[in-house]
């Protein structure tokens, strides 16, 4: 979508210059920059990577009303009479190749009603409670082993980055795993989302056609060869039923479940070891009693590292806070204001591992919510708990001002984490 007078938010209701969301302020702080932007209204204006205008929602009950409420659509093709192309217009703005464009349009995130609830349908066999409690012994083997990598590599006193050497490489095993990508195979697709994570116009037609061709490979070793994977489930399913998914689609659903089922985790395990090093009394609450990591999980995932959702859409004209939305109008829920909104919790940039935070929005809400969300937390309790039983000496190897950011559309986090094990 392109905005317009009819449909931008620079109007006589929000005047204020538009915010970036990936400008300095919010990148040195962003507790405090998304705080200011909360309490200046509960939508404001803002821009990312310079493109167009678009609304902001800062406040919880709003974003939640934006994340569940059938007014708000991914894909401005989805506006009724809208006249609007397919997908992120973010994409269009950077001159991505449709080609290739579309394995980020198409996406099951991008899509809305029945082509969106078909294909999630069919991923969402990966993702049940039986599925996800099977996965524990996997992921405490994965854990055990790279614990011992990391014991190895700092015997002598020697700093580890727990960045490389532990966070990356839990969520991108279990999710290789899940989805059928081979192990030999795992070392491009660390290449390849370290690249898209920087969402770099340049590179981005290149790595995603390497991607996209990658996948129909695979695609077409599991038909030769089927496995208890994701995808021999999607051929099987595309066998019995061919108008129910096509290659294409296929090659989406895998590069969207290895990208975002390894990202959050990332950066959530990153940020979380910080953030307990921080906060010395959480982690002794933690250590005296272990039964409260799966609710400590999803505390430390409330304060982050998610910042904002994809842009949804206004199918109609709709009032939202106090604001009139124009039909088409671009609206980005930010997950983080709203995560850290007093009006929904107290204290609300404090740690607190004892909270019950299950009603938070870091992983969405809606038609969206993540459907990896459980595998996640999992990942994250089993991990953390892992890592600081087995180093309980734990800390930073340089002050905490040295500590590299990385800025990624949507997200905060550690870049590098160097660690003396103790």
């Amino acid at each position: 979508m392109t905005a317009t007078a009819a449909n931008s938010p620079e109007s006589a209701e929000n005047p204020a210059e538009p915010i970036e969301l990936l400008g300095p302020e919010l990148a040195a702080d962003p507790y405090a920059g998304y705080a200011r932007m909360r309490e200046q209204a509960p939508v404001v204006t803002g821009t990312l990577l310079g493109g167009p205008p678009m609304w902001m929602v800062t406040r919880y009950e709003d974003v939640r009303r934006v994340l569940s409420d059938p007014c708000f659509v991914a894909n401005p093709a989805s506006v009724p009479g809208g006249g609007m192309d397919d997908g992120p217009p973010v994409l269009k703005q950077m001159d991505v190749p449709s080609d290739v464009a579309d394995l980020i349009a198409k996406a099951m995130m991008n899509l809305d009603g029945a082509p969106h609830a078909r294909l999630r349908k069919l991923v969402s066999r990966a993702f049940t409670a039986r599925r996800v409690a099977e996965m524990r012994p996997r992921i405490e083997e994965i854990t055990a082993t790279l614990l011992d990598r990391m014991a190895e590599a700092g015997r002598d006193g020697a700093p580890v980055d727990l960045v490389e050497s532990f966070c990356y490489p839990v969520p991108i095993a279990v999710i290789c795993d899940l989805v059928g990508i081979d192990e030999a195979d795992r070392p491009q697709w660390h290449r390849w989302s370290r690249v898209l994570s920087l969402m770099q116009a340049e590179h981005l037609p290149t790595i995603l056609r390497e991607c996209a061709d990658h996948v129909l490979d695979v695609i077409a070793r599991r038909r030769a060869e089927p496995r208890d994977d994701l995808i021999s489930a999607l051929i099987e399913a595309q066998e019995e039923d061919g108008d129910r998914l096509s290659d294409r689609e296929m090659v989406c659903l895998v590069f969207t479940m290895v990208t975002a089922g390894h990202e959050s985790t990332t950066y959530l395990l990153g940020n979380s070891v910080l953030a307990l090093l921080e906060r010395p009394d959480q982690l002794e609450l933690l250590r005296a009693d272990p039964s409260r990591w799966q609710q400590a999980v999803r505390e430390l995932m409330r304060l982050g590292p998610t910042q904002f959702a994809q842009a949804r859409y206004a199918a109609e004209e709709v009032e939202l806070g106090g604001v009139t939305i124009p039909a088409g109008s671009a609206v980005v829920p930010l997950l983080l204001a709203a995560n850290t909104d007093p009006r929904k919790y107290e204290d609300p940039e404090r740690l607190d591992v004892c909270r019950g935070a299950g009603s938070h929005v870091g992983f969405g809400m809606g038609p969206h919510y993540c459907l990896g969300a459980p595998l996640a937390y999992q990942e994250a309790e089993v991990a953390l708990r892992a890592l600081f039983d087995r180093f309980p000496g734990l800390s930073l190897a340089v002050e905490r001002e040295e500590l590299p950011w990385a800025l990624r559309p949507g997200f905060t986090r550690v870049a590098e984490l160097p660690l003396l094990l103790g």
